[in-house]
This record gives C-alpha cells, structure tokens and sequence, in this order.
C-alpha cells in the first residue's frame, strides 16, 4: 500500500451498540466513513482497560510484554505499595517512534499514558493522566505557550464520579469541545504524516450517564433532564470528527478506534470481604463498612490471599520468599492458585444466579510477561459487575462501585472504522472483528512503512 497520512481517532471505551446501531443514522461523519471503509468490532486485550489497551494498540504487544495490567501495577516485594502506569512504564517502541524511524512526523493529543510527554518527531500533548497544565504537559514544551496563544485551553480530564450530573455534562462537552478545537488547529498548522488523538469523554459520560439511556439497568431513570445526554454527546463527537476530517484533508487515510467498549453496570462485588469469609484472608477484628485493604487489620501470617478491585479482581497469593510475610510454600502455588480459581468461578450472583466468571492466570493468557503479574485475573460475570476492594458492607454485593458514583463497566468490542481514500478497506479487510493487537500492523501498512 502506496505511503499516505494516517489520522487515527480513538474514542476511549466507545460502544458498538450505541455507534453502530442506536445513534447510527444521527452520526453522518462516521457513517460517510463506514460507508466508504472496513468497520465492525475490535476484541480488546485482557485486561481490557484504558491503560494498557491502547498502548497494545500501538505496539502490537500484549500487556504482559508491556508488563501493564492497569492503571496501577504493585511494587514488588509489598503487598499494596503501587505504581501508576504513566509514560515512563512503557518499555516498548510504539506506533510513532517506528513512523520516526521512516522520516515521519507524528502529532499526538492525548494517547494513554503519555504523561510525563515524552520527546517524538513532532508534537505531543499529554493525557487525561496529567495532573494539570500548570506543569509540561507537551512536547515540546513550546507548544503550550503557542496554544496559549492562540487561546486554546487544554482540559486534560474532568471529575466524573461525583453526584453534581449537570455539572459534570457540561464540563464533558467543554472539555471535547476544546480537545478537537485544539486537534483541528494542530492538524491545520502543524507538519505531520501520523496524527493520532485519543478522546477521553466519551468513556466519562457512559459511567456518568448510561443510566438513563438503558432500560436494562437496575438503576434506570427515565424523564430525567439527562435522558439524551449519551445521544447527544455522541452528537458532539460526530461533530468534532467531521472537522477533523476537514482540517486534515481529502488524501487521508483514517481509523476511528475504541481501546474496549462498554455496558451498564450490574453492581460490585466485594472480593476481600469474600476472601476473608472462605478464609483466604485473615483479618485481626471487625472493619467498619468500605474499609480499604490498605487500612484493614490483615493478619498477614495467616493470610494466603488478596485482591484488589477495579474493573476486574487482580488476585495475589501470599507466598514464602516473594512477599514480606508470605505463607504458602513455592511448591504449593499452583496448587493453591487453581484451587482458588475453581472457587471463585462458582461465585453467584445475589439471587444465586449463575455467573459467567472468568478467573485465569497470566500464563494462560500472555505469552510472556514483564513486571509484577498478579497471580488470577478475575473478571466477574463477563465484566458486568465490578471487583469492590473494600470490606466490611451489609453484603457483599453493592448496587454501586465503592469508589463513587458509576453507571458503566467495560465492555470486550469496542469499535472500528478504517477508511482509505484510494482503497476499499471493507474488501481488503476480510473479517467481522480485528483483534486490537491487529490494529498496530494495518496502521504500519496504511503508513506505507511496512518494509
């Protein structure tokens, strides 16, 4: 394939549902892209979390080549020392350092992790893991002062867990607003071959608001002023990418692409507070209810496991000679752990519904890992309820996340649009879904930089 521009729009957790079905005759951008491209579903890594899919996206590796997880990764050798996975985690060269090394320029707004910015050939702005623009958060540093200037304002994130909806909505759309101002400027006045920008509201507004679009979920409201808030943000993204487009030019190659997709939240699961009932986890006394394990009463000497919530459950075995004060003996891990799994897989759900939990290991799932894996990997009733790592509720199943207010959870597909301005990319790809991992080898051919 002849060399061309390639602008990639990521939608962070977007919903094949809702672009494709629900909301696909009110997008007419994407669908004139559909229309003239391959779409359909991208399967998500496991763990299919922001931090590290999109990453798996742009090296082609999986997460335990990358040694990312999460959003966290423990530090070894302690039981709940962490490490937020930022740009300084990523071990491996990704899509525009590759794209550097054939003489092109990238431009890149937002791309997880990429905070601390980092230096590539051409222009970066920073992601939703930027504590704030008060300190670099481009690269070069130049470029912050040239947005100012031209009173661009970058909004890295907005606080979405919290109970002020309207407050939260309007923030959102500002914030999106702004990032493809920003993204339409740069693509209009700056160099570059390989334009990626990654938009984080749209996986803000589905945990803030999915509620109120989907009869199926247990907290459904319905005549609420939020009614069409999900419609109608994926109304300002359309928007925002049409002007995209237009500012990157007709001869653009160009892939919308979700890091996972999404679907309404069933509830959260207590892990913790399960392990310690079948007696993995050994507590010295009662925890008063949403107690944190970090701050509970472990009587480590007699704990055998721990988990910690999220997404999915990131379950650890207490071993001799790999933690501070492990007890189960290296001869006995795997053992321990499969015992452990069969468990956890008869797990039901809180009207002894049967569940469909996925517990495995890293080695069933990675052909190599990196970092510090956690012994299972937990993912309850096919991700719809949350891993709650707190203790001490009146059950151990919560209606709500136990770290704030969510309506969401992450969903396997996401969703894929590539378009070719010369080619028919709906004949050349041949399948209904791309493994996200896949991605990483069709932007190379798209670039043209494949040899």
């Amino acid at each position: 394939m002849a060399r061309n521009r390639l602008l990639v729009i990521g939608l962070d957790c977007a919903s094949p549902r809702l672009l494709f079905h629900e909301y696909s005759g009110l997008l007419p951008n994407l669908e004139r892209l559909r229309a003239g491209g391959w779409w359909g579903e991208v399967e998500s890594c496991v763990p299919p979390i922001t931090v590290p899919a999109w990453m798996v996206m742009f090296t082609g590796k999986e997460p335990g080549e990358l040694g990312m997880y999460g959003f966290r990764n423990r530090i070894p050798g302690t039981y709940n020392d962490t490490r937020v996975a930022d740009s300084t985690s990523l071990q491996v060269p990704p899509l525009w350092a590759r794209a550097a090394g054939a003489g092109l320029r990238s431009c890149l707004i937002g791309v997880p992790p990429s905070y601390p910015p980092y230096e590539v050939n051409g222009d970066m702005i920073s992601c939703f893991l930027t504590p704030g623009t008060d300190r670099p958060y481009t690269y070069p540093r130049g470029l912050a002062v040239e947005l100012e200037e031209q009173e661009l304002a970058y909004v890295p994130d907005v606080a979405f867990r919290k109970e002020n909806k309207a407050e939260i909505l309007a923030s959102l759309r500002e914030m999106t607003a702004g990032h493809f101002e920003i993204a339409c400027y740069l693509a209009e006045e700056h160099p570059w071959d390989l334009f990626v920008m990654v938009e984080i509201g749209l996986d803000r507004v589905q945990h803030a608001f999915w509620r109120y679009q989907d009869p199926a979920h247990h907290l459904y409201e319905s005549g609420t002023p939020f009614d069409d808030a999900l419609r109608d943000y994926y109304r300002l993204l359309d928007q925002g990418i049409g002007e995209l487009l237009e500012a990157a030019g007709p001869d653009t190659a160009v892939a919308v692409v979700s890091d996972h997709g999404a679907k309404g939240m069933k509830g959260a699961f207590c892990v913790n507070q399960w392990l310690a009932e079948k007696g993995y986890l050994a507590l010295q006394g009662e925890v008063k209810p949403g107690t944190r394990l970090e701050d509970a009463p472990v009587d480590w000497p007699r704990t055998k496991a721990w988990g910690w919530g999220g997404y999915y459950a990131r379950v650890f075995l207490n071993v001799e000679g790999r933690e501070p004060e492990g007890v189960i003996r290296p001869e006995r891990f795997e053992a321990e752990v499969e015992a452990l799994a069969e468990e956890i897989r008869k797990i039901r759900g809180p009207q002894g519904e049967v569940w469909d939990t996925r517990a495995v290991t890293p080695r069933e799932v990675y052909s190599h890992t990196e970092g510090d894996v956690p012994d299972l990997m937990v993912f309850f009733d096919d991700l719809s309820w949350r891993a709650a790592g707190t203790m001490g509720h009146p059950s151990m199943y919560l209606e709500e996340n136990d770290t704030g207010p969510d309506d969401a959870v992450h969903d396997w597909r996401g969703v894929g649009i590539i378009y070719h301005p010369e080619v028919d990319m709906g004949k050349r790809i041949d399948r209904d879904f791309i493994p996200i991992q896949d991605l990483y080898g069709i932007f190379v051919e798209l670039l043209g930089i494949g040899d």
